[in-house]
C-alpha cells in the first residue's frame, strides 16, 4: 500500500553548503548556482544514509520520492513541503518501485541490510530497482555499497583478498551481487564504495577516487558527506559506470 505525505524541513544552514572537491570551497548562496531542479526518487529513504540524502536533496529544492517500508518516521506534522512525497512500500515489490521510479530523473539508493546471508535486501532489491528503472526509462542511478568492491593493485576486488575481514564476507557479497545488477544494466550507474560510515553533519571534508581506495583514507565518511556526494552526483554526473572510493579527511 502507498501512502503519500506532504511535509517541510528546516535546514541549519551546515546542512545546505556546496564543497568544492578538491578546492573544499563552500558556498552558502544558492541564487548563484546553476542547478537543476530534478525529481529523485530515494530508496532506503528511512535509513541512517537515507534520511540525509532525503534532507540534503530537499535542501537543493529537488522534488523528492522518500521510499522505505517505515518512511512514516520522516514526516514531522508540523511542518509541510509540497516537494516531498513519502512513499511507504517494498523494494521487492515490483509494482511500488515502478511507480516510484517512473518519471523520475535519478534514483538514489541507499538501502540497508543486516550483516547476515540471510538478508537479501541489497542485492534482490538493487535487482527491481534496475529492471523497473529500465522498463520505464530513467538512467541514472547512484548507489552506496561498501569499499570491499574497490580494486586492489592487481585488479581483484578487496574483499577477495586474504587479509579481508570474514565477519564481512556475507554483506559484502550481497554489495557485490548489487554491483554486478548495475554493472550488467544498460544504466548510467555510480556505485560508492564506502568505508565505515559515521552518523554526522557532512563537514564537506572528503575525497573521492575511481575504482580503488581515495588516499588519504581514514576509512570512515560522515553520512551529512556521503548524502552530499551522492546528490551532488544525481545533479552533476562526473563518476558515470565506476565504483568510486570515498574517505573523510
Amino acid at each position: 500500500m502507498e501512502y503519500a505525505f506532504r511535509c517541510q524541513y528546516y535546514f541549519p544552514e551546515e546542512m545546505i553548503r556546496m564543497t568544492i572537491i578538491p578546492a573544499l570551497e563552500f558556498q552558502n548562496d544558492f541564487s548563484s548556482i546553476n542547478i537543476t531542479i530534478l525529481i529523485i526518487t530515494v530508496f532506503g529513504a528511512s535509513g541512517q544514509v537515507g534520511k540525509r540524502v532525503v534532507t540534503y536533496a530537499l535542501a537543493k529544492g529537488h522534488t523528492v520520492r522518500a521510499f522505505g517500508r517505515n518512511v512514516i518516521d520522516l514526516i514531522d506534522k508540523d511542518i509541510r513541503n509540497d516537494r516531498l512525497e513519502a512513499i511507504m512500500g517494498s523494494v521487492f515489490d515490483e509494482q511500488q518501485v515502478g511507480d516510484a521510479v517512473k518519471g523520475a530523473d535519478a534514483v538514489i539508493s541507499a538501502l540497508g541490510g543486516s550483516l547476515s546471508s540471510d538478508d537479501k535486501t541489497r542485492s534482490l532489491g538493487m535487482k527491481k530497482i534496475v529492471a523497473q528503472m529500465q522498463k520505464f526509462g530513467v538512467r541514472e542511478l547512484i548507489s552506496v555499497g561498501g569499499l570491499g568492491l574497490l580494486s586492489t593493485d592487481d585488479g581483484k576486488f578487496i574483499m577477495d583478498t586474504p587479509n579481508y575481514p570474514k565477519e564481512y564476507i556475507s554483506v559484502g557479497m550481497e554489495h557485490k551481487h548489487a554491483f554486478l545488477a548495475m554493472q550488467n544494466s544498460m544504466l548510467d550507474w555510480t556505485f560508492v564504495c564506502s568505508p565505515d560510515i559515521k552518523e554526522g553533519d557532512g563537514e564537506g571534508r572528503y575525497v573521492v577516487s575511481d575504482t580503488f581506495l581515495p588516499q588519504p583514507n581514514n576509512f570512515y565518511i560522515l553520512t551529512g558527506d556521503l548524502a552530499h556526494f551522492m546528490v551532488n552526483e544525481a545533479e552533476h554526473p562526473k563518476h558515470k559506470k565506476q565504483r568510486v572510493g570515498i574517505s573523510a579527511v
